[in-house]
């Protein structure tokens, strides 16, 4: 048998796509605008960002995630609640966070990463940001907007200085 050819991950059908990810699920609303921008610093405008997150008290009930493809601009905005704290395998907590998987063109499988909130107390304590180098943890952290109230931002960088602490599982 001869293998076939490998292909990339993208561009995408914009099949299946979603804005909400937890619609239903009680908890603090928020509006989480991402950016996806490539080793130049230029936006991906086919990009897609899957979510998948806990519940506002930690819990992983059902399928909880949005799908949604980048714009021009290489955005995409999701309305969902911000989480709660998880239960680690250990006893541990981690903090509240947005695990995120990427599908972009160019590469041959997706990638996954995370978001934090900037203003939560217990990013110290956190096991898996913790096996992050200190110097690259803002990668993973969500910035509130200016004068709004639940508006959050980030941006996620495929490569170069800036380039997001993506985890393999």
């Amino acid at each position: 048998m001869t293998p076939l050819p490998s292909q990339t991950v993208g561009p995408f059908f914009h099949f299946g796509l979603t804005e909400r990810a937890m619609e239903e699920s009680a908890g603090e609303r928020v509006r989480l605008t991402l950016r996806l921008l490539d080793g130049a610093g230029l936006p991906v405008p086919d990009g897609m960002f899957e979510l998948w997150q806990a519940d506002a008290t930690g819990a992983y009930s059902g399928p909880r995630f949005g799908r949604l493809a980048t714009d021009g601009d290489g955005t995409c905005t999701f309305e969902t609640i911000r989480p709660g704290g998880v239960p680690g395998d250990d006893g541990s907590w981690q903090s509240p966070h947005i695990n995120v998987i990427v599908f972009s063109r160019g590469l041959l499988t997706h990638l996954f990463t995370r978001i934090y909130f900037e203003d939560d107390p217990s990013l110290g304590t956190d096991p898996a940001l913790a096996l992050v180098p200190a110097e690259r943890r803002y990668t993973l952290i969500a910035h509130r907007c200016r004068d709004t109230d639940g508006e959050w931002t980030h941006d996620i960088n495929m490569q170069g200085d800036d380039e997001t602490v993506f985890f393999e599982l």
